[in-house]
């Protein structure tokens, strides 16, 4: 028998499902196509589904027909991509995270008092590059501690920072404890960027590591939050693994593991979620519970057309 724990919370987050019901009552209403620039959240099952009911995923917007039903993703987008969804006539429903568009306009205030902006977060992500083109003014982009040491800022004593949403709450605060040291004038929100969702995820996994042998995180490769999930679990000491869903389960992994805890990235379905438990009961018999975790009750607004 293997004891396996279930996170609380895990899976879908309010932004996440409020971007796929976007899509999908954008279907409902104007039927298909409907154009989505980049994957709507980062997990290849839920994009295959919806491109199966007829979103086509693009990666830029002049491969749009003019005219056409287009969505943003989660992740946000840059003014220039705005812009230019305005000049092909694109009705455009921007399913952006609220929270990423908070930082958005928190770095829009900084740069407006006169700042240069310092983004914590991880280079070629979607929410990055979206983030950067929001801003106007100058943006540095540091990733690591060791990136604050080689930072070189035109104003030292007019600098303000932000973070990607998506980020590892314990990193993060290290990064910003560093530009502290080096910029004591900087101003930012603390970790507060950091959305609610990652946060209550990550503390999830910090307590599921006091319980089990070996942690499972369900998610794709692509998303930032379920890679610094399984990131946790191994600086937790514990074997961690992510995976896209049951058919990457691998036997031997569970070689005297007598408990394994079992969570999600914020865009992975729950229906991913069972399919693990059920590759899990191929090994072994399973006794399944669920830690006590944060209860999440966050919802989002629709855009006013597919209220």
């Amino acid at each position: 028998m293997m004891r396996v724990v279930l996170a609380q919370p895990r899976g879908f987050c309010a932004g996440v499902e409020r971007a796929i019901e976007i899509v999908e009552r954008a279907l409902a209403k104007f039927g298909p196509p409907i154009y989505v620039r980049h994957e709507i959240v980062h997990n290849r099952h839920v994009v295959e589904d919806l491109r199966t009911r007829g979103a086509v995923f693009v990666d830029e917007l002049d491969e749009i027909p003019p005219g056409s039903m287009t969505v943003f993703s989660a992740h946000g987008v840059a003014k220039r991509v705005e812009e230019l969804a305005a000049e092909r006539r694109l009705p455009v429903f921007d399913a952006t995270c609220p929270l990423v568009a908070k930082v958005h306009a928190e770095g829009r205030r900084y740069a407006a008092q006169g700042r240069e902006i310092v983004l914590v977060g991880h280079a070629g992500h979607a929410e990055v590059e979206g983030t950067i083109g929001q801003i106007p003014g100058k943006v540095h982009l540091v990733q690591t501690v060791a990136d604050v040491a080689t930072l070189e800022v035109g104003s030292p004593e007019r600098l303000a920072y932000i973070t990607q949403t998506t980020l590892s709450v314990d990193d993060t605060r290290g990064i910003i404890s560093a530009l502290q040291g080096r910029f004591p004038s900087i101003v930012g929100p603390d970790v507060r960027d950091i959305c609610y969702a990652t946060q209550n995820r990550q503390q999830a996994v910090h307590d599921l590591a006091k319980l089990v042998d070996l942690i499972l995180v369900v998610g794709s490769k692509n998303s930032s939050n379920s890679n610094r999930l399984r990131e946790i679990g191994e600086e937790l000491g514990k074997p961690s693994y992510l995976i896209d869903d049951a058919a990457a389960l691998e036997p031997d992994w569970f070689d005297g593991i007598g408990s394994v805890g079992l969570t999600a990235g914020a865009s992975a379905p729950e229906m991913l979620v069972q399919g693990v438990l059920d590759g899990l009961r191929r090994f072994r018999q399973v006794d399944v519970s669920t830690l006590a975790g944060a209860a999440e009750d966050v919802k989002f607004k629709f855009p006013a057309e597919l209220s």
